[in-house]
This record gives C-alpha cells, structure tokens and sequence, in this order.
C-alpha cells in the first residue's frame, strides 16, 4: 500500500470514530470502541510500520533541532507516521475526554466542541474541555 493510499486510509478510519464520539458517546458500539481503544491500537500499528520504513530509508530520527525536525518532514514515511501519530494520539485525548466526563457531566452540547477541536486542533479542543470543566467545578 503507497503512503498516499494509507494517509487516506487512516484519514477515513478515524472519521466514523469521532462522529460516535460527538453524536452518540454512550452507544455500545461507541462506548466498546472506546473501552477497547481498538482505532487508536490499529493507528498505533500503522505507525510503527511507517516509522521503521522511515528510518530504514532515511537512519536514525534526529529531534535536536527544529532543523533536523523540519527535514524529516521532507521525507514522505516519516510525514505519513507523524500524521498516524497525531490522528491517534487526538483521539486518545478525545477518548479520555469522554470517559472523564462521565466524572464531570458536562453536557453534550459543550462536549461537542470540545471533541470537534481536539480532532481538528488537538490540544485546542483539550484546553477548551479543561476550561468548561474548570468553570463548571467553580460555578456549580
């Protein structure tokens, strides 16, 4: 399968995920999804794969620098790995979300946003989540 073929793929895959999350969070299906973290495992595979492709091309990752960071991002497997690795990584922090308001109770209208940032702008969604549950322990 070409990186073209599975950035689309991993792109579809965490779709219907979010969606769940967003529209019906306690559904069985969602909530054993959830429980199971089974997207989030699948990505995690997916990833290790690109990395190591990655690094059998291009050696060793170097993190130094925001240089050496921004030449891996010329190289296609490990551009497609950092991708795997955001979509699944957000989608842990939306899967903890839901699971923590279970504790906090925070309606689904405002958890709606708080979902919809953290998939398209990860810890923006997070720092909004926080912050409604923050106002809410002081307000009620």
């Amino acid at each position: 399968m070409t990186p073209t073929t599975m950035f689309s793929l991993a792109n579809f895959i965490v779709m219907p995920m979010w969606l769940l999350m967003i529209f019906l969070p306690k559904w069985k299906l969602t909530r054993y999804l959830i429980d199971f973290k089974v997207i989030p495992l699948v990505l995690s595979a997916v990833y290790i794969f690109y990395i190591i492709q990655s690094m059998m091309d291009t050696g060793l990752m170097d993190f130094g620098s925001l240089g050496s960071v921004m030449n891996l991002f010329t190289e296609e497997n490990a551009v497609l790995a950092g991708w795997i690795h955001y979509l699944a990584f957000d989608l842990l922090v939306g899967m903890w979300m839901i699971d923590k308001n279970k504790e906090f109770g925070i309606h689904k209208a405002l958890m709606a946003p708080c979902l919809f940032f953290t998939f398209m702008f990860g810890p923006l969604g997070f720092l909004l989540f926080w912050t409604i549950k923050t106002i809410k322990n002081h307000v009620g």
